[in-house]
């Protein structure tokens, strides 16, 4: 839908509507100066029957209006939904989540329900209030001028409300979000708040938050009510007051009686958009800071450009004084100036004390954390020369917290893909060692696993995440810690995966902590406070890493600058 043209649409919808708007007027200003004085039956009727056609026609043009306006709310709603559910997955990669992580799809809620309430068709009526009040001006200078003061006053208690509710308004989503925090870890960490009992303690913190919140919530609303209430009241006294002016003018010979009458709701006419708005205010400010969180957000994430299509990976990764730092705090590197080279049918095992900087370099391998500097290279190419999608075709990641998606075992072994082929499916799940496991379940591949992977053990969750990692047979496989919940059986499985890749030429990246994984190993590389200390052929490295107590300065153990083919 295009919606410039849309948008002008409504605009025209509006115009027409408020040039109908004076049909009411004109009918009261022709019965009282034309059809009584005359006593016209004839007169009477025509006028009734074209003000019945104009009534008609101004409600055609008010539904067109609102249809058009709903039909805006949806496109956008349909155009950028997608890209708000980017944001909220990518946000954490890069330290935007400040609380509640779905706050811009409530964004993007708030924006649509003010595009179809009443806020954007006052906000279309009130350009035409010069009309109105130019038609004022025609029937008497004074109400020309009464209703000039009175739009002033009116547009300066508009000005109030902005500001008196602008910041409360901004303090109460921020209070919001941090009142979410604590219910979603409490929805996350289910199992250690039952079982430490703290989901009373945590409730105090959230219902701090929760009273600070409405009580944001309501002085906005008492400032934003009473001021809409005294506007109100204000256009009553101003409609009144001008049927004052007017019979004071007839007495003076200077109005006539159908004037007052029409003046009085010309002057109704003329305040109501700007009451209405007033009476929308709340929701318009809403809507605006909704977008402008909205607005920043798609800055931070621009939408992926166009990609030359180029073959995928088969031969190499090499990294290139890499430094990484958490999207959080970009000024504490966690990996400073790693560089190697693997070739094809190369694992590789990452070994260092906790904190070492491990998990760091793995995300900034796989592109999860964006490099400080220097680049990640698969055959000569860098990450970014490829598409989100296409770069996911062949890399596989499993992080060392296994989450699973809502969904079947096999929709997550198939990484959400809808066309995915079920041979391709099992494939993966046996090449993980995890066939026999899943068929045993109730429902086979078919078994919902519930939310991060509910009502499956450990060992099972990482069994299955392991086999959305091999799915499709991906030239790089990066796994972190992919061992720590398995039993011997699962053990097993984890080797003869990690041969499977080796013998098809890919290349896995393992960060070890236990020694059953060394056996897999070609080459080990040494992690400490954020530096590599040694990297080489495996056995190599583990021997020098026994006879040095203290982790040796960097090194390539016998002149292994790049690992070559196992």
């Amino acid at each position: 839908m295009n919606l410039r043209f849309a948008v002008w649409s409504a605009a025209i919808f509006s115009g027409m509507a408020n040039l109908l708007g004076l049909t009411g007027p004109i009918f009261m200003l022709e019965i009282y100066d034309r059809v009584i004085p005359s006593r016209s039956i004839p007169t009477l009727s025509a006028l009734l029957v074209l003000a019945a056609g104009l009534y008609a026609f101004s409600g055609f043009f008010d539904v067109l209006r609102f249809r058009v306006m709903a039909r805006i709310a949806s496109s956008v709603d349909a155009s950028l939904s997608a890209r708000v559910f980017a944001i909220i997955a990518r946000a954490p990669l890069k330290g935007q989540v400040e609380g509640d992580a779905l706050r811009p799809a409530r964004d993007l809620d708030q924006v649509r329900g003010f595009l179809t309430s009443q806020g954007p068709s006052a906000l279309f009526d009130l350009p035409w209030t010069p009309l109105y009040v130019a038609v004022c001006f025609l029937l008497h200078p004074l109400v020309g001028w009464f209703v000039v003061a009175g739009t002033v006053i009116l547009a300066g208690l508009t000005v109030i409300t902005d500001i008196r509710t602008r910041r409360l308004l901004r303090e109460a989503s921020t209070t919001q979000a941090a009142r979410n925090k604590f219910g979603e870890a409490a929805n996350r960490d289910a199992e250690a708040f039952a079982a430490m009992g703290l989901t009373s303690r945590a409730s105090v913190h959230s219902e701090q938050a929760h009273r600070e919140y409405t009580r944001l919530q309501r002085v906005a609303g008492d400032i934003g009510g009473t001021l809409s209430g005294v506007s109100k009241a204000f256009r009553h006294l101003l409609q009144s007051a001008t049927l004052g002016l007017g019979a004071y003018l007839v007495i003076n010979d200077e109005m006539s009686a159908g004037m007052i009458v029409a003046g009085s709701i010309i002057v109704a006419r003329a305040l109501s958009p700007a009451e209405h708005v007033i009476g929308n205010w709340r929701g318009m400010l809403g809507a605006r800071e909704a977008w402008k969180r909205l607005n920043d957000l798609m800055t931070h994430f621009p939408v992926e450009g166009e990609r030359t299509a180029i073959p995928p990976p088969s031969r190499s990764l090499a990294l290139e004084g890499v430094y990484i730092a958490p999207p959080s705090d970009p000024r504490r590197l966690t990996v400073q100036n790693a560089t190697f080279t693997l070739k094809g049918g190369s694992v590789l095992g990452v070994i260092g004390p906790s904190g070492s900087g491990k998990s760091s370099l793995i995300r900034g391998i796989v592109g999860v954390w964006p490099l400080i500097r220097g680049c990640v290279r698969l055959d000569n190419a860098t990450f970014d020369q490829w598409r989100a999608e296409e770069r996911g075709c062949f890399v596989g990641y499993m992080p060392q917290a296994v989450d699973l998606f809502p969904g079947t075992v096999a929709e997550n072994i198939a990484r959400l893909d809808p066309f995915a082929d079920d041979d391709k499916i099992v494939a993966a799940a046996q090449a993980a060692g995890v066939h026999d496991v899943i068929v045993q379940l109730p429902d086979g591949y078919e078994t919902r696993v519930g939310e991060r992977g509910l009502g499956l053990s450990a060992g099972q969750r990482q069994r299955i995440a392991l086999a959305r990692a091999l799915y499709g047979d991906p030239f790089l496989v990066v796994l972190d810690e992919p061992n720590s919940n398995l039993d011997t059986e699962g053990e097993r499985a984890l080797t003869q995966a990690i041969k499977g890749v080796r013998s098809r030429g890919g290349i896995v990246i393992v960060v070890a902590h236990r020694a059953g994984i060394l056996a897999s190993l070609d080459f080990v590389l040494a992690m400490d406070a954020g530096m590599i200390r040694s990297f080489g052929p495996r056995d190599a490295v583990l021997k020098q890493g026994q006879r040095a107590k203290a982790v040796p300065p960097l090194k390539v153990i016998e002149g292994e600058a790049v690992a070559n083919e196992a």
